[in-house]
């Protein structure tokens, strides 16, 4: 079975079209990681992941396994089939420049080379770019390994500790997905200097979804989600199964 393995460095962007069918391992090598997130179609990329319909959808606000990724079309990105942290969190978005100057001071890449500091905001928008996407195309991002908690006023913080060095998160796509990732800090990070944490991609075939699927069974929402994308396939399928067009 053929795997495709990578290592993403801190402070960095990545990106891929995965096909339906594939599972991807991310793994926080050293703890602590943060790995903003977020889907395209890239056969139209106007439908993208969508966070809300993804929380309200399977009554949660905390991500982990059993839980599916919906898109702003009510088709299903991928499903969390494995994931050893427990919480992940999908509504605090990316940080941005002036955070990152306000905690840990500003640098740039022309004055100061590999030391400098990227936010999340700039390196999703350079990733998007090499898709003709803009700065209007933004969606509301996973932070994978990542929690947030509140307290009695409802200001939220980002809570340390919450994702051990080795933690890994397994998605299987049910879509066709254009991935978008950046290893730059959380936003509301206060650790004492900049988290440089990299993180580790394993890239392989999934199992087919069995009838009795844990995701697709968790939630009506997701049955009804799974049976989207199927007649969203069909006829993909019928070609390839016939040898007809569709």
């Amino acid at each position: 079975m053929k795997k495709y393995e990578t290592i993403i460095p801190a402070a960095s962007h990545w990106s891929l079209r995965v096909r339906r069918g594939m599972q991807m391992t991310l793994t926080d090598i050293e703890g602590d990681a943060n790995v903003g997130m977020v889907f395209y179609n890239p056969e139209n990329l106007l439908e993208r992941y969508n966070a809300p319909d993804t929380l309200k959808g399977q009554h949660t606000f905390k991500l982990t396994k059993g839980h599916c990724l919906y898109s702003d079309m009510g088709r299903i990105f991928a499903s969390i089939i494995e994931d050893s942290v427990g919480w992940h969190e999908t509504v605090s978005g990316n940080s941005h420049a002036s955070h990152i100057a306000a905690k840990w001071g500003k640098r740039d890449y022309q004055n100061d080379r590999n030391d400098w500091m990227q936010n999340g905001h700039d390196a999703m928008l350079v990733e998007m770019a090499k898709y003709g996407l803009t700065k209007a195309d933004i969606a509301a991002n996973l932070n994978l390994f990542s929690r947030v908690g509140t307290d009695a006023d409802g200001n939220m913080s980002l809570v340390e500790g919450n994702s051990p060095a080795g933690s890994s998160v397994t998605l299987r796509f049910e879509m066709d997905t254009l991935v978008m990732l950046h290893t730059c800090p959380h936003p509301l990070s206060n650790a004492a200097s900049y988290p440089k944490k990299p993180i580790a991609i394993l890239l392989e075939k999934a199992a087919p979804v069995a009838e009795d699927d844990f995701c697709k069974m968790s939630r009506p929402e997701n049955q009804r989600g799974f049976a989207n994308n199927e007649l969203y396939y069909l006829g993909a399928d019928m070609s390839t199964d016939t040898g007809a067009e569709a």
